[in-house]
């Protein structure tokens, strides 16, 4: 009897790393001759195959009302879990809203809480705050925001990130006032304050931002803070990273193709202009998403993410096939990421 050769194995394909995470952010129409509804709607990135999809409009927002500069921020439940993160906000000002998107996932479910700020009369009045010192926490179990320790002085445009398991609520234009109570002018501007939850304080840290401008975003990945800009530039042309002492260039982050898809060396061809770039951590990667309007093209834009891998030696970053949106669009609020499957 002759033997049977045994079946060749199938080919070994790897997992897709970023299978069970998708990137969430708002938008809202910028065509003031637009005849649909100009309100904010959620659009979902789908890193694994690189693919857009639009979940909805955001509830209870009147037709044409459109919110900008506000927060999205993911809570995880499950039939007999409510995952007890709390998340801190800063009130600048006297009345904020909160919407809720439920993203049905079986048998998850992924509450999304969009927090916008408005005035007594409920229209938003950002650009009139002078900044706040208070902070509030959400109980997402009671459904309830409580007060925190007031801040050591006046914050506004500040960023807020979580990093080493402190909030830390980085830079911030101060009245002028409060500056007195702190030494340098500039270097009071480029502090931060970090909550000590265990003792129910803020403590300063100084010159943690080292730039008298703004940040635009600040991640933290695994050990370090990221950034790529400041509030008037989002894209500075490389990333640079925070080692809890100094902020120091990352090797090999500089992309040319992050502000334009086309080389400027290439003469013959038009500008492209960025409209807008929202960065989203996701394990060790860092996802800049893109959008640009072609020279003539007034109502379409070209999206494009670029990947950035932290934890790269040489050749970190990837850029994907991009898309074309119809429509003049704005971008509203930062990426959001969301873990699909999570029962943390």
């Amino acid at each position: 009897m002759g033997s049977v050769s045994p079946l060749p194995s199938p080919p070994f394909i790897p997992e897709n790393p970023f299978t069970n995470y998708r990137i969430y952010t708002s938008f809202c129409s910028n065509d003031l001759l637009a005849t649909s509804n100009m309100s904010n709607w959620i659009k979902c990135y789908d890193p694994s195959n690189n693919s857009w999809h639009r979940v909805g409009r955001i509830p209870e927002l009147l037709e044409n009302h459109v919110r900008k500069s506000f927060s999205m921020v993911s809570l995880v439940t499950q039939s007999t879990l409510l995952a007890a993160n709390f998340v801190a906000r800063l009130r600048a000002m006297t009345l904020t809203k909160l919407s809720r998107l439920i993203l049905r996932s079986s048998p998850l479910s992924y509450v999304m809480m969009f927090a916008m700020a408005c005035g007594p009369s409920g229209q938003c009045t950002l650009g009139f705050a002078r900044g706040t010192s208070s902070a509030e926490v959400y109980d997402p179990v009671l459904d309830q925001w409580k007060p925190l320790p007031d801040m050591s002085v006046l914050r506004y445009k500040c960023v807020g990130v979580t990093w080493q398991g402190k909030i830390h609520v980085v830079w911030g234009f101060a009245e002028k006032a409060d500056l007195d109570k702190l030494p340098w002018n500039t270097i009071g501007r480029c502090s931060a304050e970090v909550y000590d939850s265990d003792n129910a304080k803020w403590n300063l840290v100084m010159g943690m931002w080292q730039l008298d401008v703004p940040p635009n975003q600040i991640l933290a990945v695994a050990e370090k803070l990221y950034s790529s800009g400041d509030c008037l530039n989002a894209w500075k042309g490389h990333i640079e990273a925070y080692d809890g002492k100094i902020w120091n260039e990352v090797d090999g982050s500089h992309l040319e193709t992050l502000s334009s898809p086309i080389s400027i060396s290439e003469a013959n061809w038009p500008p492209i202009k960025r409209v807008y770039i929202t960065m989203a951590p996701i394990g060790t990667h860092l996802f800049f998403l893109a959008g640009y309007r072609k020279p003539g093209e007034i109502c379409r834009l070209m999206s494009v993410v670029h990947m950035f891998d932290t934890s790269a030696n040489r050749d970190g970053w990837r850029s994907l096939e991009p898309s074309e949106w119809e429509g003049e669009k704005e971008l509203c609020s930062h990426g959001r990421v969301v873990i699909l499957g999570n029962n943390s």
